[in-house]
């Protein structure tokens, strides 16, 4: 009965003895690199006591514009420029939407056939590179198909002229939404 009250008060003590050395003076003193090697070159290590910024940005996730009414239409819950955006969603509104992402600016069609040509259809890729309107911040890419011999789709390629004069109706579409913003 004493062996087990001693090994019980044994357990108690050296428990307790391990914790008490877990307490610290003061604040433990972690020591940063102020710079590391990369490649050859010399990078300098992020200052531990900066403030750190959050993963949706300074002013957090902003559904609407929040009050703040920008011109340039880059003030919306969208990733990319909410203008370039809704002039695509406008100018490819007749073919069938197949993937829209608006925090990564990608829009992709599903395929069309126009009622005047069966035997031929197309899809349509749209990126939206850049938070302000801006002709290089859109990308298009077209792809083409038509029924070949044996009643199966073959790829034909698409001519530079076409995709630019799509990008070039998606621009027009977003320079009208715009003025109409600023008109309002």
């Amino acid at each position: 009965m004493i062996g087990l009250r001693l090994r019980a008060a044994l357990v108690f003590l050296s428990v307790g003895l391990g914790l008490a050395g877990c307490e610290s003076a003061g604040e433990p003193v972690q020591q940063y690199p102020s710079q590391s090697t990369y490649s050859g070159r010399s990078i300098p290590a992020p200052d531990p006591n900066a403030p750190q910024g959050g993963i949706l940005g300074p002013d957090g996730l902003t559904l609407f514009d929040g009050g703040k009414n920008r011109d340039d239409g880059a003030t919306s819950g969208i990733g990319v420029n909410a203008l370039l955006w809704r002039a695509s969603l406008d100018t490819l509104s007749f073919m069938p939407l197949a993937s829209a992402d608006p925090f990564g600016g990608v829009i992709i069609t599903d395929w069309y056939s126009s009622p005047d040509r069966p035997s031929e259809r197309m899809k349509a890729t749209v990126y939206i590179l850049d938070r302000r309107l801006r002709a290089d911040g859109l990308k298009v890419a077209l792809f083409r198909q038509q029924i070949g011999p044996e009643r199966q789709w073959l790829d034909v390629p698409v001519s530079a002229e076409t995709v630019a004069q799509l990008e070039n109706a998606i621009l027009t579409r977003a320079r009208q939404l715009r003025v109409q913003s600023i008109g309002q």
